[in-house]
């Protein structure tokens, strides 16, 4: 019997240094990278929490300079790269610190792309094959994430909102990997309990995905299902207990492992999160956290082994047939978004009816909807956000 084995094309690449406490390698990291003056790029709240001051201070006392860029919106538009280009060149700095979650540590790479590609952003969009674009000659990144949900500190990804509607846009290149990330647990002690909870419904998102969708990875598959474990054991503690140093480690560990795992491909739940931020401005965590569980039912009949095995994962001990086991991981995500806590309806959240046209559109041509085990069509977009309303 002939079997045909298809080709896959797989990496796992990014240096991180993990461990509380690893900021203080921030220093020798930039010396490593041969650079001696940072534009730190963060938001308000890192500022107003005293995370920046305290990178400043690790710099200053590594004998470097660092200068500070806030510019970053919660969801990162244009103009946040654009001005942090400038900032990045009025300051003569030689490597970008994305300091924070998703956001600050997308617009640094994008600013770093952008300080030597002279083509417009919406030139470098994934989906119009930008990705060709993209060369090596950039100035080095150092990722230092202050949640436990995004991932982008080894993603090879930045997500910003372009045009007149907003819609949001993927700039992908192995070229915007970090250099190196900085994962250090302390950085998340302290943040409020629903930032805890939205972002760490982000990396289970990212982490379940990546496991069901229709792409071909087996150590992305191995790194979703890590991902999922840690999650399922350490996320209800980290919103319950913001100084538990383990939690927090495991989580920020579940996050850049999510992370690495969707490089296998996402699905329906990412395709409809990403509208609900561009148009109803929602932040990306919550907007998973709430789309989940209903994109869960749409595809269980497409993918239920998948499903059954990453119930295991999240800490389900049902048996029985597989549609039961698959229906398990339902029953896992729901139980969770009840333990933390997490809102599970868009309505409350201001998301309008009036709006789900607009986000359907954009919902179906998204890049992340090529990987759900189901395709996401106009009517099925539709009934899940009525759904989730």
């Amino acid at each position: 019997m002939t079997v045909e084995i298809p080709i896959s094309e797989m990496s796992f690449p990014t240096r991180m240094v993990v461990g509380p406490g690893a900021l203080a390698r921030l220093p020798n990291e930039m010396e490593k990278l041969g650079t001696k003056r940072a534009l730190i790029v963060a938001d308000k709240g890192i500022k107003a929490a005293g995370i920046v001051e305290r990178v400043e201070r690790v710099i200053a006392e590594g004998g470097l300079a660092g200068a500070v860029y806030l510019g970053v919106s919660k969801n990162p538009i244009e103009r946040d790269v654009l001005e942090g280009v400038e900032t990045f060149r009025r300051v003569e700095a030689d490597v970008v610190i994305g300091l924070g979650g998703g956001a600050p540590m997308d617009v640094a790479k994008t600013i770093a792309l952008k300080a030597t590609h002279e083509l417009p952003l919406i030139e470098y969009d994934d989906l119009i094959g930008g990705d060709r674009k993209i060369h090596g000659n950039m100035p080095p990144v150092i990722a230092i994430p202050t949640t436990a949900g995004t991932g982008s500190e080894v993603g090879r990804a930045s997500v910003i909102c372009l045009g007149d509607d907003g819609h949001k846009v993927v700039i992908f290149s192995p070229h915007m990997l970090p250099n190196v990330a900085l994962c250090d647990a302390e950085l998340t002690v302290g943040l409020p309990a629903h930032v805890t909870a939205a972002t760490g419904m982000d990396a289970l998102t990212h982490a379940l995905e990546a496991y069901v969708s229709n792409g071909n990875h087996p150590f992305a598959d191995m790194m979703a299902l890590g991902a999922l474990t840690r999650i399922g054991r350490y996320l209800v503690r980290a919103v319950r207990d913001g100084s538990d140093i383990k939690a927090r480690h495991e989580m920020m560990l579940a996050s850049s492992m999510a992370a690495i795992s969707f490089q296998k491909g996402l699905g329906a739940c990412h395709a409809l999160a990403h509208p609900l931020s561009a148009v109803a401005d929602l932040h990306h965590g919550l907007a998973n956290a709430i789309m989940l569980p209903h994109v869960i039912e749409y595809n269980l009949d497409a993918a239920p082994e998948a499903y059954a095995i990453a119930a295991q994962a999240l800490g389900d001990n049902v048996s029985g047939t597989l549609a039961l086991r698959a229906r398990g991981c339902f029953n896992m995500v729901w139980s969770i978004l009840e333990a933390i806590g997490s809102p599970r309806r868009l309505a409350p959240l201001g998301v309008k009816k009036k709006m789900i046209p607009t986000m359907v559109e954009q919902a179906v041509v998204d890049a992340a909807a090529a990987g759900n085990p189901k395709k996401l069509t106009p009517e099925a977009a539709k009934a899940l956000y009525e759904r989730a309303m």
